[in-house]
């Protein structure tokens, strides 16, 4: 007999306040983005506050100047996760309807884009603050694992992004569409007198390593081993971890609906074979882990000059 576990009951709404025809809902995935921005905003505000953490005695900013990184932060973030969402996931379905753009109430955000715009929006606030941008690079790699941690435990209250089929006994039963059938035998589940489907609970497993497990190394090394003082060297190791990580997540996460069809079930982005290739959360992942290892690489190379 497989055992599954059912989905808590766990909405996506924190709460909802209504007076009238006005209604507020504060949903979990937001508070996430607020907690995690809020905590990484102090805990850079602080670094910068100790001169001996960075190289030469010298923060590249001053503690007041976080409030404006934070803003480029939330820019960066908010662009870069909707736009590369359009064009790395769904190109086709919005360019036959470009509206469907700004909706990012309706869900739909990369990671990959969000880093991507959050690059960017860095790069232009280290050029008009005049601070060196590898070691800006390095105070937001230090911190990024608390905003994935509290973004991934969002992502499974809200059911999404879930995992795919399996009957390991910690697979979950999650409501709605999740819990339509498997496309195989694997995850085939007996619950309240149906059958179900039961998946692998993805978004624990990248909130273990991409989160947790991540965000702690990087802020032990930043604060107890002197890696903010070698610049470049925190990035490439977050990107190299969360490169891995999330490499190895997506051989057991729902591939994306577009990528998805009879001649392709396990949704390759890049397909050598009915059963070897590549999603497109791998496939992105891939250029982070070299510019990781090159970053670590020339780090440790200047630490020995």
């Amino acid at each position: 007999m497989i055992y599954a576990i059912p989905f808590p009951p766990l909405s996506p709404e924190l709460f909802t306040i209504e007076l009238g025809s006005f209604t507020f809902a504060l949903r979990w995935y937001a508070l996430a983005y607020l907690v995690g921005l809020g905590l990484g905003w102090w805990l850079i505000w602080k670094a910068v506050a100790r001169p001996e953490l960075w190289p030469g005695g010298v923060p590249p900013m001053a503690p007041e100047r976080v409030e404006g990184l934070l803003s480029a932060v939330v820019l960066g973030v908010i662009l870069g996760g909707r736009i590369g969402y359009v064009l790395f996931y769904q190109p086709g379905t919005y360019w036959d309807d470009p509206l469907q753009i700004i909706r990012i109430w309706e869900g739909g955000m990369s990671f990959h884009g969000g880093l991507l715009g959050v690059t960017i929006a860095a790069l232009i606030f280290c050029r008009i603050a005049k601070a060196p941008p590898l070691q800006v690079a390095d105070a937001m790699s230090m911190v990024i694992g608390i905003g994935l941690f509290f973004g991934r435990l969002a992502n499974f209250i809200n059911a999404e992004l879930w995992g795919r089929a399996t009957d390991v006994p910690w697979a979950v039963i999650f409501p709605g569409r999740a819990a339509q059938n498997c496309p195989g035998p694997d995850g085939l589940v007996e619950y309240l007198g149906a059958t179900v489907c039961a998946r692998h609970p993805s978004q624990l497993y990248e909130a273990l390593l991409e989160g947790l497990f991540m965000g702690t190394l990087l802020l032990f090394l930043a604060w107890r081993r002197g890696w903010l003082r070698r610049p470049g060297a925190l990035t490439g190791l977050f990107l190299i971890i969360y490169g891995l990580s999330r490499f190895a997540v997506e051989f057991v996460r729902q591939p994306d609906a577009q990528f998805t069809g009879p001649d392709n079930p396990i949704g390759f982005a890049l397909a050598l074979s009915p059963s070897v290739g590549l999603t497109m959360g791998q496939i992105l992942t891939i250029p982070m882990v070299l510019a990781g290892l090159w970053l670590v690489t020339r780090a440790r190379a200047a630490r020995l000059a």
